[in-house]
């Protein structure tokens, strides 16, 4: 990458010039916004003003420096530029040619084994939009985690056990502890006689997990699939108390001398790693709390030799982090190794109004007529576009538009543009332009030039993501990059009189395919041929 070698200039020429210093020098680099500025810029920070301008005279009379930069140029206080070189997009140009549908393919990773867990929502009612966004953002985390060279699972965790299931079995036989509403709740009733609310509501909670019921729209797994998700393992709470890991999670602990016993009560002491109160994990009525089978997950998650373990929890969890990251420190791990990825709230406009959702009340638009109504592709692009620590308003009625308005629809018309390029083209020419083997010196207008840019960047987009996780970033890099063609298409003509010419544009075109696709695939968005 580009940047890797501009960092590896910094590094080698500080060390060259500064031995002393080398050790305290902290080098950032990071893509410019502004043209006058370059095309990235080293943020040097430990030298002196006049020792960094020392960088820049030294940097331009290295051998390969003619062969990436057209100049470098320091701007004070603490800022060097850098200018890539026709010839350095052109080179670039051929390797993503070459690469195909490996580029982007990383290796940060080092196979290191990571157990993504995102949805597992409780099998109450249908999956919401809250759960549709952290759906969404786990699913595209993990393909960018495999593309960058980790082992990542996907992994589901079915609370079929416990408070909440019992008291969708009080819904179920209606009594007066009913708590959740709606017409699946209806249709519950029809199909499942009985009084003992947990052996109701587990009958129940079964069937909206398999997607038994008769509105297709109130099944999770049905709906999982329509999302386009194929989860690795949908792990089960109930499993871990029939394999008796709760209770040797809680003899675990009590050995350890982290428990404690108060008013009848057994407490971990989770103040001990950090947490700003301890724990209660099994109740004075003798029942285990959701920590117990937390801390109990957590171990089994590690046993099956998972290295990290990702998250992605709803607003109102953001209270369970510290207790979780206590926990995994209290079973001989650290905390780094759980991240936790905090979804913020979704709220929708629909038909101009901005609606309110519960599920306990049965108000909402779930997931299932979201996806009916746009598409999964339309669903998927608009939840990844926002920080996930950021609110969504999803506006249903832009999703809708088959305009440039719409982002999803200008990325794929790029994609279909680039396809009727390809179909106009003899077969022979096509595969000559595929081998980037074209005279591509001739690529040097400033719209064909700014299009490379926007393809070289993608493989420092997916390191990005993978490692602070800010999966916004993809939907974003996918919209400037269809723009970019669309400019370059606007200003340069591909299929001209000049054969040479053509060639070299066409192999602009099949590389921008390969990057196109590497981008819609790894958000799980289909790259049309036609539209």
């Amino acid at each position: 990458m580009i940047r890797e070698k501009i960092r590896e200039l910094v590094e080698n020429s500080c060390k060259n010039l500064f031995s002393d210093k080398a050790f305290r020098i902290k080098i950032d680099i990071t893509r410019t916004s502004q043209k006058e500025h370059g095309d990235y810029t080293a943020n040097v920070r430990g030298l002196a003003v006049e020792e960094q301008a020392k960088i820049v005279n030294y940097i331009k009379k290295l051998p390969d420096f003619k062969g990436y930069f057209s100049d470098v140029k320091f701007e004070n206080p603490i800022f060097i530029n850098f200018f890539l070189s026709a010839n350095c997009l052109q080179d670039n140009l051929k390797e993503i040619l070459k690469q195909k549908n490996k580029f982007g393919n990383l290796k940060i990773g080092k196979n290191k084994k990571i157990n993504v867990e995102f949805v597992s929502a409780n099998p109450t009612g249908p999956l919401t939009l809250g759960n549709g966004r952290g759906g969404f953002c786990g699913d595209v985390l993990t393909s960018i985690l495999n593309k960058s060279g980790f082992k990542a699972k996907r992994e589901y965790y079915v609370n079929d056990t416990g408070e909440q299931i019992r008291k969708l079995g009080h819904s179920v036989i209606g009594d007066d502890q009913a708590v959740y509403k709606g017409e699946y709740i209806n249709e519950l009733k029809e199909k499942i006689k009985g009084s003992d609310p947990e052996r109701v509501g587990k009958k129940a909670a079964k069937m909206i997990l398999n997607s038994e019921l008769l509105g297709k729209e109130w099944g999770i797994k049905k709906t999982i699939k329509e999302m386009g998700i194929e989860f690795d393992a949908w792990f089960s709470e109930e499993s871990l108390y029939k394999n008796k890991e709760v209770d040797k999670v809680l003899d675990y602990l009590k050995n350890k001398g982290l428990t404690f016993e108060r008013e009848g009560a057994l407490w971990f002491k989770s103040t001990q790693f950090g947490d700003d109160k301890d724990r209660v994990l099994v109740k004075s009525s003798n029942e285990k709390t959701y920590i117990a089978s937390d801390i109990a997950y957590l171990k089994n998650k590690f046993e099956r030799n998972f290295e990290k373990l990702i998250f992605f929890w709803g607003a109102d969890h953001h209270g369970y982090i510290n207790r979780i990251k206590s926990a995994a420190e209290a079973l001989g791990y650290k905390k780094e190794q759980v991240e936790i990825i905090i979804m913020q709230m979704v709220s929708i406009i629909w038909s101009g109004q901005n609606l309110r959702m519960s599920k306990r009340e049965g108000v909402y638009k779930t997931l299932q007529e979201l996806i009916e109504g746009l598409g999964p592709d339309v669903v998927r692009f608009f939840f990844l576009t926002r920080n996930p620590s950021s609110q969504l308003i999803f506006d249903f009625d832009l999703a809708k538009e088959k305009s440039e308005k719409n982002p999803v629809y200008y990325i794929q018309y790029a994609h279909a543009r680039i396809c009727s390029i390809i179909k106009k083209i003899k077969t022979s020419a096509f595969a000559k332009a595929s081998t980037g083997k074209q005279n591509l010196k001739l690529l040097i207008h400033p719209s064909e030039l700014e299009l490379i840019k926007e393809l070289i960047r993608f493989p420092e987009i997916v390191e990005d993501i993978a490692k602070n996780y800010q999966i916004q970033r993809i939907p974003q890099h996918a919209s400037d990059l269809a723009a970019a063609f669309h400019k370059f298409y606007k200003d340069c003509r591909v299929i001209s009189k000049d054969k040479e010419l053509t060639r070299a544009r066409l192999s602009l075109v099949l590389a921008t395919k390969i990057v196109l696709k590497n981008s819609l695939d790894l958000m799980g968005i289909s790259a049309p041929e036609e539209m």
